[in-house]
């Protein structure tokens, strides 16, 4: 009798233990080939954008009121654009100097151009002119030699009285105009010279001038590519004076309001996209035959009464947990499993009346896996599973 006091509990006890090895060594398995896996840890999802200023400056004008859809493009806020506009106006008349300064330095480079034309032509005739004098001073040379010989040979004929003094003064005569000659021509010649040293340094200095004109030409052509930068920069900024939707959606809160100084950086209202789908947290030992394109029935908490319908879009690449601000590190001695969520992306199908839905609503959604083929794979093994 003892003895069976004894066994009966050490027997069900035994029997309870296996019975709940069993269970454990099966229980994932059974749930991850499941034809159908729900899930209610799951929320409508849409793109949300804050909307925030670029430059600072006063409100104009809401053109909207709080939570109104609005179209892509459409005018939301609007700040006083005089200052923008006037440095804008600056900009351009300063652009306008600077060409005009330009075209003024290609007048200046004609002239110098011109300068050294003239100075090159000034060589040129000095040179003719001191060829000429050396011509002059060759032929007046040799006129001046035969007047020499002339003039003594009529000196040495006077002092025999074998020619009158008329001849003899006409011969001197021929003789101090063939000097005079001589020297007017030389006078001719250094006059050439210098006309040619002068024409000379006339045409250093003019390509001098041309050269530094040159130079300022590039100054001038980077300031017009700098003034026009400056343009473009002032009417970006302009252009931030008016704040629209950059898509199709709904406006929430306004956060500033007409008369409001606000500075850049300064959130005016967020935008909620247009594009809405559902994001569905799925334990890990549910995702062995979830494929992307399954299709996917979703019941939304705040519109009990409808089904809506999608399919599964993308998979996440890991847990939920590896993207958090602080990732779990299980390197330590207090180590405790824990089963993962992986998020799953299911975009509704087209057709719906899904106006209604919101981002934030709670959802239960079940994908019909397109890896469970038949109900024999949906139940679990007799077989044990590794730890």
């Amino acid at each position: 009798m003892l003895k069976r006091t004894v066994l009966v509990p050490i027997l069900v006890l035994g029997i309870a233990v296996a019975f709940f090895l069993f269970i454990r060594g099966h229980w994932t398995t059974g749930e991850s080939k499941a034809r159908v896996q729900r899930t209610d840890d799951a929320y409508v999802k849409a793109d949300e954008t804050s909307l925030s200023t670029r430059i600072s400056g006063t409100v104009r004008r809401v053109t909207i009121g709080d939570y109104q859809p609005v179209k892509s493009g459409q005018l939301l806020v609007e700040l006083d654009d005089a200052d923008y506009k006037a440095v804008v106006g600056e900009a351009r008349a300063a652009l306008a100097a600077a060409k005009a300064e330009y075209t003024a330095n290609q007048d200046a480079k004609r002239a110098a151009d011109a300068s050294i034309a003239a100075a090159q032509a000034g060589i040129g005739q000095a040179q003719a002119a001191m060829a000429a004098a050396q011509a002059g001073i060759a032929a007046s040379q040799a006129s001046a030699a035969q007047a020499e010989s002339e003039f003594k040979r009529q000196q040495a004929l006077l002092a025999g009285k074998a020619t009158t003094h008329q001849q003899f003064e006409q011969a001197e005569a021929a003789k101090l105009s063939t000097v005079a000659g001589v020297q007017g021509h030389t006078a001719d010649l250094s006059r050439a010279e210098e006309a040619i040293v002068s024409a000379r340094a006339a045409l250093a200095g003019a390509r001098q001038q041309r050269a530094a004109l040159d130079a300022k030409d590039a100054g001038i052509l980077a300031q017009i590519d700098a003034k026009k930068d400056a343009i473009t920069v002032a009417e970006v900024n302009l252009s931030y004076t008016k704040i629209f939707a950059p898509t199709d959606g709904a406006v929430g809160e306004f956060r500033v309001h007409p008369g409001q100084l606000v500075g850049a950086g300064v959130q005016i209202v967020p935008l909620v996209q247009s594009g809405i789908w559902v994001e569905a947290n799925y334990r890990e030992t549910q995702l062995e035959r979830v494929r992307t394109g399954d299709p996917v029935d979703i019941h939304i908490d705040a519109l009990p009464s409808q089904t809506f319908h999608g399919h599964v879009s993308e998979i996440s690449p890991a847990s939920g947990s590896q993207f958090a601000l602080l990732p779990p590190d299980n390197a330590t001695g207090n180590y405790t499993k824990i089963v993962q969520r992986v998020p799953v992306r299911i975009d509704l199908d087209q057709g719906q009346q899904i106006s209604q839905l919101r981002p934030g609503f709670s959802a239960v959604v079940a994908i019909h896996a397109s890896g469970a083929t038949t109900d024999r794979e949906a139940e679990p093994s007799t077989g044990s599973s590794p730890r």
